[in-house]
């Protein structure tokens, strides 16, 4: 059996949350920056949406155990429900709505890594990925070139927003499915379907709670779908 040394996977958990961290602090970083020069609230909130869910992807990347995600998912959940009442995040609150839609987010994150993480954290990234990217460019797309508009449940879509998701969606499923398995032709027919219910749940899910059912449904139809297939 091989003997590893102790210090080595000290320093390589060191280092790997060295750089979760670094990058957090970039992201939030430029949010403020953002923030204090009065930009846009839906950017600033966008910019915090898109970078936090990359972390994941360097969790993937750098092979953080799956006690830290839990952990960490279980931190930023805390933070993100006591932001709803006390405004610890306040360049999040600033769009002129209130929800639960970031407590959502960080709990589905919590759920995937929890459920994935260990043998299949290639689905939980899909799905994480999926809600950071596609829901980001369906914000900003739709906020710049959305004609084409509709309300449902108090929330304001629109086409042009909708379809941005759908095919930022269908571009981060086959890209990660094609890092994990290597690009197959299949995996497109996989990812069209997905992605499509993705928007379908962006546009129609009410009070933020598309952050919760967008990720889940799409790393939990990307696994049935591959297991299928």
């Amino acid at each position: 059996m091989p003997i590893i040394n102790e210090s080595f996977l000290t320093t390589s958990l060191i280092t790997q949350i060295s750089a979760v961290a670094v990058w957090l602090s970039l992201v939030f970083g430029v949010s403020e920056i953002l923030h204090r020069f009065n930009q846009d609230p839906e950017l600033v909130r966008k910019v915090v949406h898109i970078g936090t869910g990359n972390v994941l992807l360097i969790a993937w990347w750098l092979h953080i155990p799956t006690w830290i995600c839990i952990s960490a998912g279980v931190i930023f959940s805390a933070i993100a429900l006591a932001s709803h009442n006390i405004n610890i995040l306040s360049m999040l609150n600033d769009v002129g709505r209130k929800t639960y839609g970031v407590f959502y987010y960080a709990l589905s994150i919590t759920i995937l890594v929890t459920v994935l993480w260990e043998h299949h954290p290639q689905y939980a990234v899909i799905g994480v990925m999926v809600m950071s990217w596609g829901d980001g460019m369906a914000a900003l797309i739709g906020k710049r070139f959305g004609k084409h508009t509709f309300i449902h449940l108090g929330n304001k879509r629109s086409l042009e927003g909708s379809f941005a998701m759908f095919v930022t969606s269908l571009i981060v499923i086959i890209s990660i499915l094609g890092i994990a398995n290597g690009f197959r032709l299949k995996d497109i027919g996989i990812a069209i379907p997905i992605a499509a219910i993705a928007a379908l749940l962006e546009a129609f899910s009410p009070g933020g709670t598309d952050n919760l059912s967008v990720p889940l449904s799409s790393a939990g139809l990307s696994y049935i779908l591959q297991s299928l297939l």
